[in-house]
C-alpha cells in the first residue's frame, strides 16, 4: 500500500510565519489529498488509515487569541499576556467614596531579546464627594497616585501615627506650582481607625477641594494585606519570577556583567 500526499499549495509553519496568518489559513483549505492504493492481496488483512487536520484547533486557538503564540509572548517578558481585567476596592461612607486601583509596571524591550523595567507599578486613588444619599458625584472627583514607597509607608503606619504625602504633577515643568495635591493620613480620635483627606488647589483649573473620608480599622487592614499581596506585581518582580526556568538557572543571570556576580564568588 502506498500513501502519496500532494499539496497544491506549499504549507507553511504558523510558528514561523505568524504575520501571514491568512496565507497560512488558505493554504491549509486549499490542501489537496490524494490516496492512491497499489493492488493488493485478498489474503491481506485491510488496514484502516485515519488523517487528522489540525487546522481546525489552530483556527479556533486564533479566534480566542485574535493572535499567534509567538506574537503574544514576544509582547511580555517571561509569560505570554492574559486578557485584561480592571480590579479596585472602593469604600463609601456619608460624606465621600474612595476608589484604590493597582497599576501595572512598565517594561522596555532590549536588544539582547530580555525587557527591563522603565516604570514601577503605584496604586491609583480616587476621591469622589458625596451628592446625596449614598450617591457620589465622580465628575468631581480628585485622584492620587500612590509611589511603592509612599504605599509602604502606609503599610508600615501604626495605631496611633501620621503621615503626610505632597504632590505636584507639574514639577519641573512650565507649569510647577500651579497643581498642589496634599494627602494626609492621621489617626481617628476614638483609635478606630484613619482619617483620610486629599486637598487639591488647581490654579489651572480654578479648583480648590478638600475630600475627606473615615476609614476603619478593618478597612485599612483590608488595604494593608492588599498592598501586601500586589508589591511584587508593581515592582515587576513577578516578571522575573516567572522567566526562571529549572533545566537553565543561568540563563536569567547571564544579562548581568560578571563582574557583579553574587557576593559570596568573590
Amino acid at each position: 500500500m502506498q500513501l502519496h500526499i500532494s499539496p497544491r499549495l506549499p504549507l507553511q509553519n504558523p510558528r514561523l510565519c505568524s504575520h501571514h496568518s491568512i496565507s497560512f489559513q488558505d493554504s491549509l483549505r486549499s490542501v489537496c489529498f490524494t490516496l492512491n492504493f497499489s493492488r493488493v492481496s485478498s489474503t491481506t488483512p485491510k488496514k484502516k488509515l485515519s488523517l487528522k487536520c489540525r487546522f481546525s484547533e489552530y483556527s479556533e486557538k486564533q479566534r480566542f487569541t485574535g493572535t499567534s503564540d509567538d506574537s503574544v509572548s514576544s509582547q511580555s517578558p517571561g509569560v505570554a499576556l492574559p486578557p485584561k481585567v480592571f480590579v479596585g476596592h472602593s469604600i463609601y461612607k456619608g460624606k465621600a467614596a474612595l476608589t484604590v486601583e493597582p497599576r501595572a509596571p512598565e517594561f522596555v524591550p532590549l536588544d539582547s531579546g530580555a525587557f527591563k523595567l522603565s516604570k514601577e507599578g503605584f496604586i491609583f486613588l480616587q476621591f469622589a464627594p458625596a451628592a446625596g444619599v449614598r450617591q457620589y458625584d465622580w465628575s468631581r472627583k480628585q485622584v492620587f497616585s500612590l509611589s511603592v514607597t509612599e504605599v509602604g509607608t502606609l503599610m508600615s503606619l501604626g495605631a496611633k501615627n501620621s503621615c503626610e504625602f505632597f504632590h505636584d504633577p507639574h514639577k519641573g515643568r512650565s507649569d510647577e506650582g500651579k497643581v498642589r495635591k496634599v494627602l494626609k493620613v492621621e489617626p481617628l480620635p476614638d483609635g478606630s481607625g484613619h482619617f483620610f483627606n486629599l486637598s487639591v488647589q488647581n490654579k489651572l483649573l480654578n479648583v480648590d477641594e478638600s475630600i475627606y473620608i473615615p476609614i476603619t480599622k478593618a478597612e485599612y487592614t483590608v488595604l494593608v494585606s492588599a498592598f501586601n499581596f500586589i508589591m511584587p506585581y508593581l515592582l515587576g518582580w513577578h516578571t522575573y519570577a516567572n522567566s526562571i526556568k529549572p533545566e537553565d538557572p543561568t540563563q536569567v543571570n547571564s544579562a548581568y556583567p560578571r563582574s557583579s556576580d553574587f557576593e559570596w564568588s568573590r
